[in-house]
């Protein structure tokens, strides 16, 4: 079992940048890919940003893309999502998930264990 703790939410104006993490627990990551997803009020939760096990692939929303950079600390059992150029569109509930396999994916169906969520709220 992989017990996922998602944290560095908060508000931000646009153009600003935060950094959310995701601690795991219970179980070494180092062989899980991990992904990112987010909700929107009112919204089906959609793909934000996925990393393979050892990194070296990453793959991004196109909403996201040049904007949110995924990252992970093996050592740390921590995966990150670095947000700059935030705009009131990325608000959301952000949730952090592990892929009980190494590559990376984009869907929800995929992955196996997921985070509480982290509200990210962007102003205008």
């Amino acid at each position: 079992q992989v017990e996922l703790v998602g944290s560095g939410g908060g508000l931000v104006q646009a153009g600003g940048s935060l950094r959310l993490s995701c601690a795991a627990s219970g179980r070494t990551i180092g062989s899980y890919a991990m992904g990112w997803f987010r909700q929107a009020p009112g919204k089906e939760r959609e793909f934000v940003a996925s990393i393979s096990w050892t990194g070296g692939n990453t793959f991004y929303a196109d909403s996201v893309k040049g904007r949110f950079t995924i990252s992970r600390d093996n050592t740390k059992n921590t995966v990150y999502l670095q947000m700059n150029n935030l705009k009131p569109e990325d608000t959301a509930v952000y949730y952090c998930a592990a892929l009980n396999r190494r590559l990376a994916g984009r869907y929800e169906y995929e992955y196996d264990y997921w985070g509480q969520g982290t509200q990210v709220t962007v102003s205008s």
